[in-house]
Order: structure tokens, then C-alpha cells, then sequence
């Protein structure tokens, strides 16, 4: 079985593969639209019966309470080949706005090298590449060196909401030595990178309820504690001066970075005055939490973040009201070790601590999810850091994310497996924004590292 066959067959065939990501990218499978139901339907068939092209088997639609789950798989768990359960995505975002797009968005183009298209990176056109990694395995060689089993979702731009129940309920099916997610970019347009940790969440909604009905700022101006200065005040009371989250108990499990990861956070290149001009925008930085490095306040420190007031007047001119009632919407991105139900019961009583007795609040959750963190050294990881160098030329740098992927924690705790997220767009592919894309030799060498990287887990496994 060689590698190198499997290779020159998908360069062989570009052509083809281009085509087969566009059709697959004209499909308007947008997950959080009740009117896009039957093009989600129609996304899910679309990969099944490649799937079943291809040559997998145990090819099914999963039934979930909104879209269905793809699976498919190749080989055996009986077989002494190691066992890659491959995940990814075929929802994709709303194209709003349309007016800023270049190109039709649910129109794939090509140009300059990139295929402009909404999904194209975000995340069909990188999971596509293990599907063809596949199939330029049996069609040189008749088998693929490990054991493959595809688990793609349809709601993950939605929270992946309902998945670790599905996870759950097939453990047994889906059980794996390393689940793989392409969903993910470079460091730079040269440097792969390799994502060893995410950050886990809690949503809250704070509802503060003051008089029985919005009143006349004349009147009773001077006796009411207004809603929206409790809001302002209850804020002001989440940070202290140092900028931590000042809720009692909140740091007490954090895990620290390791001098290992520390040291490596510290050498790679990161531009600041690159960062606040052209990514931020703003007059200059937040210092943050004292004591720590922009990088890893961005990507290894839990933080508290506020996401919108709402109540009173908020039309164009004027009306002098007290607003009976005012709501504040916030998150917490949560690191290892902290549990996000212990994080929501520490914020709600700490909420209810400094509500004044002159208002009524009520804490509601509305999401939560758990951190995750990859060992760097697991066998699984160190044959992504060969693949990547045969694919691509270069070795990855590891770091943590500051978003958050629910489905990573779910499987390490559910299946007890590493995950290997390892991504091939580049930072500037306008994920969730107007004009996405996917360059076109990102794509192939995306396919050339899937297919070296099933060939490294293979011969791991058969290593002394």
C-alpha cells in the first residue's frame, strides 16, 4: 500500500476533486434556518452517497432532533490497524450580508487561486479532503491503511446542540484510538498549526426587575433604583482592578500553562501593533488579568466578557423613563480544569450576593460547554507533526484556542480518545464573514497530508 500511488492519483484527478467541492458547496445548507431544512436534508444525502461511492460501508443518516448526522466507515475494529474517526461539519453559516459578497455565495468561484464560496473552509471543503484521501487510497491500493469511520455533523454553527447525546448513545460504533476535525487554519500562510486545547463556556442571561411598570424619571426620579444603574452596578462588580473575574472560588481549579507550553507560547512570532490595528480596531489594548501575556490571555486564561444591555428607551429622540426591568447577556470562556456547572452555580450565587434589595434578578443558563486540552506527546499528535511536514514542507507549532468546540471535550470524555485538530485553511479565509474561501493549494495539500497522516498512525502501530 503506498502513500505516494494514493498522491499522485488525487494530483492526477484535481480536476475532478475541484468539482466535486463545488457541487458540494451549492448546496445552501445553512443549519440555522428553518426555511433551509430540506437543503440540510439534501447536504447530508450529498455526502452519504459519496460515501457510499467511494466504497464505505455501514453508510447511514443518524436521526437527531434537528439534522442528521452522516456516517460511513472503512475496515474493521477486529482489524490490528488503529482506528481514526474522522469529524467535520456540513452546516454552514448564513451568507448575510450578500450585498458585501464579491461572488454569489452558494455560486462557488474560482479565482486567484481560492474557491470563493460560504462553507469552502468553514467546513466543507476541509472535510472533504479525508474523504478523498480515502478514495485515492482504494483506488490505488483497494484498502486504506487504518480503520476510518466518518461522524459529520449538521449543527455545529448552532452549538453542536443535541451531539453529545448522540455521541453517547453510539459510543460503541464510534470507537476509535484518535478522532480527527480539519475545521481550523495555519498560524500564518506558512506555518501549520496544531490545536491542543479549547476553551469551554457558560451563557448566562440576568433578567434585574424593578417596578411593576416603567416609570415617569420626573416623578419618581431620586426613589427608584433604576434597573439600568443596578445592571451598570452588578457589571462593574464582575472585574476588579486587577482585571480578574472577581467571583469568589472562580480560579480555584485553573490549570497553569506548562514551562513547556509557556516557552513555546513565547516563541512564536506574534505581531501586537498588527494585531490591535488590523484585527482590532480599538484606540489601544485591554491589559486584562495583571501578570499575564496577551497570548495567553487570549487563549489559556479564563475570562468574562459582556455581551449586551437591554432595556428603556433605545429609539432615536427622547422619552424620560425608568425602565422597569433591564436584562444583561454575558459568557465565561472556562480553561482546564474548571467545570462549567460549577462555574454557573459560583456566578449565580455570586450574582445573587450583590443584587441590592431594592430589584429582583433571576440567573438563567442558557449554554455551557467543558474546556479540553490534548496531550501533545500522544502518539496520535506526534503523527499529525510527520504528516503535516510530508504534506506540506513544514512542521506545526502547537497552541490552544480561545473559542470553543464542544464536540472536542465530548469525545475525549466520551470515547477516551485524543483529538487531532489539525486545520487547513489560512487565518484570512473569512470564516463567518463575506467572501469565504479555501485556496486551492491548501485543499490538495490538505488531501496529501490526510493520506500521510493514515500512513504515520499506520506505522506507529506497528512500531516497537
Amino acid at each position: 500500500m503506498s502513500s505516494q500511488a494514493a498522491i499522485e492519483f488525487a494530483n492526477a484527478h484535481q480536476k475532478h476533486y475541484l468539482q466535486q467541492l463545488i457541487e458540494f458547496l451549492r448546496i445552501p445548507s445553512i443549519g440555522t434556518s428553518p426555511a433551509h431544512r430540506a437543503d440540510m436534508q439534501r447536504a447530508a444525502q450529498w455526502l452519504a452517497n459519496l460515501m457510499e461511492r467511494i466504497g464505505l460501508h455501514s453508510v447511514q443518516l443518524i436521526p437527531t432532533d434537528l439534522h442528521p448526522v452522516v456516517y460511513g466507515a472503512w475496515g474493521s475494529d477486529e482489524h490490528e490497524a488503529p482506528t481514526l474517526l474522522i469529524y467535520g461539519h456540513y452546516d454552514v453559516q448564513p451568507a448575510d450580508p450578500e450585498e458585501q459578497w464579491h461572488t454569489p455565495p452558494f455560486e462557488p468561484t474560482i479565482q486567484d487561486g481560492n474557491v470563493y464560496a460560504r462553507g469552502a473552509s468553514d467546513d466543507k471543503g476541509q472535510l472533504l479532503t479525508h474523504l478523498v484521501a480515502a478514495e485515492a487510497y482504494l483506488r490505488t491500493s483497494g484498502k486504506i491503511p487504518v480503520n476510518l469511520k466518518f461522524f459529520i455533523e449538521g449543527q455545529e454553527e448552532c452549538g453542536s446542540f443535541g451531539m453529545e447525546e448522540v455521541i453517547q448513545q453510539h459510543s460503541d460504533m464510534l470507537r476509535c484510538d484518535a478522532v480527527v476535525i480539519s475545521d481550523d487554519s495555519f498560524w500564518d500562510a506558512a506555518t501549520p498549526k496544531i490545536t491542543i486545547g479549547t476553551r469551554g463556556l457558560v451563557y448566562f442571561e440576568v433578567d434585574i426587575q424593578g417596578p411593576r411598570h416603567d416609570l415617569h424619571s420626573g416623578t419618581y426620579g431620586g426613589a427608584v433604583h433604576n434597573p439600568l444603574q443596578v445592571a451598570a452596578e452588578m457589571i462593574a462588580r464582575l472585574h476588579d482592578a486587577q482585571g480578574r473575574v472577581a467571583i469568589p472560588g472562580f480560579y480555584e481549579h485553573v490549570q497553569p500553562l506548562s514551562a513547556e507550553e509557556r516557552h513555546e507560547l513565547e516563541h512564536i512570532p506574534f505581531d501586537e501593533e498588527r494585531f490591535l490595528h488590523e484585527e482590532i480596531g480599538a484606540p489601544a489594548l485591554w491589559p486584562g488579568e495583571v501578570g499575564y501575556s496577551l497570548r495567553e490571555r487570549i487563549t489559556a486564561r479564563p475570562t468574562l466578557e459582556i455581551h449586551g444591555i437591554r432595556g428603556g428607551f433605545v429609539q432615536e429622540g427622547q422619552k424620560t423613563v425608568i425602565p422597569a426591568d433591564a436584562t444583561i447577556k454575558l459568557s465565561m470562556r472556562l480553561v482546564p480544569d474548571q467545570d462549567p456547572l460549577e462555574i454557573a452555580r459560583l456566578f449565580e450565587e455570586h450574582i445573587r450576593r450583590i443584587t441590592p434589595p431594592t430589584v429582583r434578578v433571576s440567573v438563567r443558563l442558557l449554554s455551557y460547554a467543558y474546556p479540553a486540552l490534548v496531550d501533545r506527546h500522544a502518539p496520535a499528535i506526534q503523527a499529525a507533526v510527520e504528516a503535516y511536514h510530508l504534506g506540506f514542507g513544514s512542521r506545526p507549532v502547537f497552541l490552544r484556542t480561545g473559542g470553543t468546540l464542544p464536540v472536542v471535550a465530548d469525545f475525549m470524555r466520551i470515547l477516551q480518545a485524543p483529538v487531532v485538530m489539525m486545520g487547513f485553511g489560512l487565518p484570512d479565509d473569512n470564516l463567518h464573514a463575506p467572501n469565504e474561501k479555501l485556496s486551492v493549494s491548501q485543499f490538495f495539500g490538505g488531501v496529501r497530508t490526510a493520506i500521510h497522516f493514515m500512513e504515520c498512525m499506520a506505522r506507529q502501530s506497528t512500531s516497537p
